[in-house]
């Protein structure tokens, strides 16, 4: 069934049982993740990955992973993404099944009314379907203010639109900063903060942020030569190790659920041009060949690799130039294969 947006959130925080399948689609492929990620922690599940080329050549595939039991008895969310009317015939599958133990979710990017997964989601009884865009304007703060409440800051308006500005719109981006934000200050669900422009300021993007953000992209680029003159450039001690990581996490979560729309048969200018004004202007040339460059597989790899470095550089004693330096420079290389 078709859900009001105003409605949705609840429908995630309070998942039916009855609801066996969820879509999430739109041009706001960050706006599904979170989404995705929103109804993951609900559940108390763990995610499962199920391809969409396996669903096509076994539709049966879905409803057969759906009714059995996980591992350990553990609960799972079976993730379908990118996704498309390939699937169409294993979610209905799956909705027609006699008892399933596992809900089912697809992300798809824009889908036609003619779109026969859309069309099932939209007038099946057991299956949610939601449309995701770009939240602009006092949307794009709800959001912030919403995302912040979830772990433990407070804030005023204004501070609401400096942090949705920053990430462009992109809720993936936004709540990978607001949980930087939450973590600095100490703030839980349980123990509200407050978060002021001094902070944001401290934290937040800012001009050093763009010089960060070119040596992640000079190693998505393979450009090999350039990047080593950058991490010449740092700093005595290399202080700026953790930031260009996370700069370089935001930029891939920019890109993986582009390149998926890509994967689905969208052009790459086409994609960019949907973006609208959440692309920075001087950011279109870097991120039509990135776009080109990795796939949506490569790209997932390469985010839980940076995560792992991030973690590993924060709770190390060793210094982080070297480690940062190895392995902006092992990118650099895959970029070029």
């Amino acid at each position: 069934m078709k859900v009001a947006k105003g409605s949705f959130p609840g429908a995630l925080d309070r998942p039916d049982p009855a609801i066996r399948f969820y879509l999430f689609h739109g041009p706001d492929d960050a706006g599904s993740n979170a989404l995705a990620q929103r109804l993951l922690k609900s559940l108390g599940a763990e995610r499962f990955l199920v391809t969409a080329g396996s669903l096509r050549g076994d539709p049966g595939l879905l409803a057969d992973e759906a009714a059995a039991m996980g591992l350990f008895g553990d609960t799972r969310l079976l993730w379908i993404e990118p996704a498309g009317d390939e699937i169409a015939e294993g979610v209905a599958g799956l909705l027609s099944a006699t008892a399933v133990e596992s809900v089912a979710i697809a992300i798809s990017g824009a889908l036609k009314k003619s779109s026969a997964l859309l069309k099932l989601a939209e007038a099946h009884p057991r299956a949610l379907a939601h449309a995701s865009y770009l939240p602009e304007g006092r949307d794009a703060d709800r959001i912030v203010l919403e995302l912040a409440r979830a772990e433990g800051l407070r804030m005023s308006g204004e501070i609401a639109t400096r942090v949705a500005v920053a990430a462009g719109a992109n809720q993936a981006i936004i709540a990978s900063e607001l949980a930087k934000y939450a973590l600095y200050l100490g703030a839980t669900p349980d123990t509200m903060c407050e978060l002021d422009g001094a902070t944001l300021d401290r934290l937040g993007a800012g001009s050093a942020e763009s010089d960060w953000m070119r040596i992640g992209d000079l190693a998505l680029d393979g450009r090999i030569s350039e990047l080593g003159d950058a991490l010449q450039r740092l700093s005595p001690g290399a202080s700026e190790v953790v930031p260009i990581v996370r700069s370089l996490q935001r930029r891939v979560l920019q890109l993986a659920p582009l390149r998926a729309r890509v994967e689905q048969g969208e052009r790459v200018d086409g994609v960019l041009a949907s973006m609208g004004k959440a692309l920075f202007w001087k950011d279109k040339a870097i991120l039509h060949r990135l776009l080109s460059q990795w796939s949506a597989a490569r790209l997932a790899h390469l985010s839980e690799r940076v995560s792992k470095l991030e973690r590993r550089l924060m709770f190390s004693s060793v210094p982080g130039d070297a480690a940062l330096g190895e392995e902006l420079i092992a990118i650099a290389r895959a970029a070029r294969r």
